[in-house]
């Protein structure tokens, strides 16, 4: 097939390349001269392509996106087939679907896990759009899944697709903080003289091994106790859709809500609530408080 891709970014350069590879032809277009493109308009992207055209965006969530499919609802025809591959929010793709619609154009929403290594290994796809749009591009996501009968599935209507990859987004935090409390753990208590190793034994027959375990035994091997890196953690919204869905629907969601607070707090420079706490334990009991900007320790009182 020959599709046109906009957003050639380290994820969409090599989903390109990907596609390459299966003997597909990728008319790819970047805003950026620098990026791989092939074209240098969408204008341009569009003229180079058959109908019906066929688009994939790959670009950030939020305004960019929105944009780039205003602009490609003006310059496609009826019956072309707009992919949103970016980390769209499930309801700003319904909103989408209905403005292309309007024009007799089709739209697939398509939440796509596999980062960096996707190039290699294969990107798992869960695709939202009716049951004939999705098979007219199929031989497209055979081509970007793993090898083998996983890593795909067609998850539902528009929507379904950028929900379902905002519930794994949301089941993937939980696991990190999991892995990275007991991990902290391990380097306070004085038995364990090297947590990095244990770390890496679990890669083999524990119940916990997974790829993200295989990643942390990666960056630990990169940088030994994480010594580098800053204890600041950044989210990127799918979590708080994700605890935002369950409010919706009366689903608890402890663990992943738990998770992303975690995040909040690391971005802390002053924890304000704890000292609301030291204020009324000094209130109500008299207890000790430290001074502010002091690392003194605290008596306990």
């Amino acid at each position: 097939m020959r599709i046109g891709l906009i957003g050639l970014g380290k994820m969409g350069a090599n989903m390109a390349e990907r596609l390459r590879r299966a003997g597909h032809e990728v008319i790819g277009y970047d805003r950026s001269p620098d990026a791989p493109r092939t074209v240098a308009s969408i204008q341009d992207m569009v003229a180079a392509l058959a109908a019906p055209r066929v688009v994939w965006v790959m670009v950030p969530a939020g305004e960019p996106t929105h944009a780039t499919v205003a602009e490609l609802t003006g310059v496609l025809a009826a019956g072309d087939i707009i992919i949103d591959g970016g980390n769209s929010r499930y309801t700003e793709d319904q909103a989408h679907a209905a403005a292309a619609a309007k024009h007799g154009i089709r739209y697939i929403d398509a939440g796509v896990s596999g980062g960096v290594w996707g190039l290699e290994e294969g990107y798992a796809l869960m695709v939202g759009g009716d049951a004939d749009t999705v098979a007219h591009v199929q031989p497209i996501f055979d081509a970007l899944k793993p090898t083998g009968n996983g890593g795909f599935v067609h998850a539902g209507p528009v929507g379904a697709g950028h929900f379902t990859k905002m519930v794994h987004n949301g089941i993937e935090y939980g696991i990190m903080q999991a892995y990275g409390e007991g991990y902290e753990l391990m380097k306070a208590s004085e038995l364990v003289p090297d947590a990095d190793t244990v770390i890496a034994s679990w890669q083999e027959g524990t119940v916990i091994r997974s790829w993200l375990l295989d990643l942390l035994v990666r960056a630990l091997a990169a940088d030994p106790g994480l010594t580098a890196i800053r204890d600041y953690a950044q989210d990127s919204g799918e979590g708080r859709w994700t605890i935002e869905a369950a409010i919706e629907h009366a689903v608890p969601l402890p663990v992943i809500t738990a998770a992303l607070f975690a995040r909040f707090a690391s971005r802390q420079d002053v924890s304000v609530a704890t000292k609301v706490v030291a204020a009324l334990r000094q209130q109500f009991g008299g207890h000790a408080v430290g001074a502010a900007g002091s690392d003194a320790p605290v008596p306990i009182s």
